[in-house]
């Protein structure tokens, strides 16, 4: 955000700070920038674990005691699917995800025609036309002329399904257990690809569960669930439009994972040559189809392009304190609101329920060294877990064992 020239409408009366915030249905991203001039102060990005609330107010108590942001002399614009909840609670100004994300991306990459985000839950493709495709299009189909000075802007997401997202690679991941500092660092290229569904997160691991079985690698199951969601995003997320070149990669997926940028780079060209689509000349796939510095705040950074150009008096802060009382009070208390009764009205209701429908605990069958045992064996090799048992010629259990696979 640096080198760029002062803003002339973000200041107001004694506000020195401009805070971003991107509440996301995995994540908050958040950074504090001048208001006078584009310097970022401070940025953090965290996972938080279905608790939104709780990590705003971190970032909060952190802004406020690490860089000085306070009531009255600081604005806050907040995006991403949980933050239009938590906005009015501290004062602060919902901006929608795309256009946040669209002002970054025309602020800092003007070169940019195709924007890809992957989400935790969500997928975005941006699409950026020029101003002269703009007004063709526009003739031909009497919606007026373009705003001039803008490029405009055909933004699709995913509706139905969190397939094709990071919470996929998340829930997969869980399955093959490759640990973070590997995933981050799993290759595509070179890597044996099997065929994997991603147009939904059960497909794709049901598909993940059949190749696991034939013992393939943990590292092709990886590279071939990056496969299938770059083709997911291209087939159907795009609505029939092309991405063009130059292609950004945001999000965290896109951000931390090398085989995802690299599974991006692999297939965008194939449709470009379909399509014949060129590139600069001297380009490769690389220069054009790229992650950018900061990439997973751009929707953040994008709040606060949208907060300089806004009235000075939209988004002021006023400070945590609603914000806590709905951590500790308001949450619970809407809560109560929305719902219906319990399913038990007593602690001693709970325990005649227990005692009514308790199973007598199980007692194995006590074996003596060099005993001969005659029964029956059944196993139940799972998706995800193994189950055994050992029957007597009577039917009676006599020993059990149940374990997670653990991807093996």
């Amino acid at each position: 955000m640096a080198g760029s020239p002062p803003a002339t409408r973000s200041s107001g009366s004694g506000i020195q700070y401009l805070v971003g915030l991107d509440v996301g249905s995995t994540t908050v991203k958040a950074v504090v920038s001048l208001a006078d001039r584009d310097e970022i102060l401070w940025r953090d990005y965290q996972r938080h674990e279905t608790r939104q609330a709780e990590k705003v107010l971190e970032f909060l108590t952190r802004m406020e005691g690490e860089v000085g942001l306070a009531p009255g002399n600081g604005r806050v614009f907040v995006t991403g699917s949980g933050g239009n909840a938590l906005a009015r609670l501290i004062g602060a100004k919902f901006v929608q995800e795309v256009h946040a994300v669209s002002l970054a991306v025309e602020k800092l990459h003007p070169e940019v025609n195709s924007v890809i985000e992957l989400g935790g839950q969500d997928a975005k493709n941006i699409i950026f036309q020029e101003e002269e495709t703009t007004a063709r299009l526009s003739r031909n189909h009497t919606h007026g002329s373009p705003a001039p000075g803008r490029k405009r802007k055909i933004p699709t997401m995913n509706d139905k399904c969190a397939g094709g997202t990071g919470a996929v690679i998340d829930k997969i991941n869980a399955k093959l257990k490759i640990p973070p500092p590997e995933l981050c660092n799993q290759r595509y290229t070179g890597i044996r690809l099997h065929p994997v569904a991603a147009k939904c997160g059960v497909f794709a691991e049901t598909d993940i569960n059949g190749l696991q079985k034939q013992a393939v690698p943990p590292g092709e199951l990886m590279a071939s669930l990056f496969d299938a969601i770059v083709l997911q995003n291209l087939t159907v997320l795009t609505r029939g439009h092309t991405l063009r070149p130059h292609v950004l990669l945001l999000g965290g997926p896109n951000t931390f994972i090398r085989g995802m940028r690299e599974a991006w780079q692999a297939n965008i060209p194939r449709t470009w040559n379909e399509r014949h689509v060129t590139i600069p000349e001297g380009a490769t796939p690389e220069d054009v189809i790229k992650v950018p510095d900061h990439a997973q705040y751009f929707a953040a950074l994008g709040a606060v392009e949208f907060g300089r150009e806004e009235d000075p008096e939209l988004g002021r802060y006023i400070g945590t304190e609603c914000l806590e009382h709905y951590i500790q009070v308001g949450r619970h208390q809407e809560k109560v609101r929305s719902g219906s009764g319990g399913l038990i009205a007593s602690e001693q209701e709970l325990a005649a329920f227990t005692r009514q429908y308790a199973r007598a605990p199980f007692v194995p069958a006590a074996f003596q060294p060099g005993e001969i045992v005659s029964g029956f064996i059944g196993l139940d090799a799972g998706s995800t877990s193994t189950k055994a048992v050992l029957l007597s010629q009577q039917g009676e259990v006599l020993c059990k064992a149940y374990q997670l696979s653990d991807g093996n």
